[in-house]
């Protein structure tokens, strides 16, 4: 068994929704972010093994720091609020190396 990682990069978009009222990464634009981060990975023929994996997550219990984002194996977090902030969160974490200290959470 191999100590390389299958992914690079894996990101985690929370997709969860709540019913109750509280804050959810639903209600702040999650779908769109994960679909528009997985179709620029795809255009920056960055997506699979070895390379990048981007997931729709469950709840990762941060919803009120949200819409969140994680990426392993560094396990940094994110938030956004448009797509503008998840391509910089690509160019500058996923495709130069270097964490967006803005964003981070």
């Amino acid at each position: 068994m191999s100590d390389t990682p299958y992914y690079e990069h894996h990101v985690f978009i929370c997709q969860n929704y709540r019913e109750e009222g509280r804050p959810c990464c639903a209600d702040k634009g999650a779908k769109e972010a994960q679909e528009h981060a997985k179709s620029r990975i795809k255009k920056l023929n960055l997506n699979g093994q070895g390379k990048v994996r981007i997931n729709k997550s469950g709840c990762l219990d941060r919803c009120e720091e949200g819409p969140v984002i994680v990426i392993y194996p560094q396990g940094t977090w994110y938030t956004y609020v448009d797509t503008n902030d998840i391509d910089e969160i690509i160019d500058e974490h996923i495709v130069g190396g270097r964490v967006v200290e803005r964003l981070k959470i």
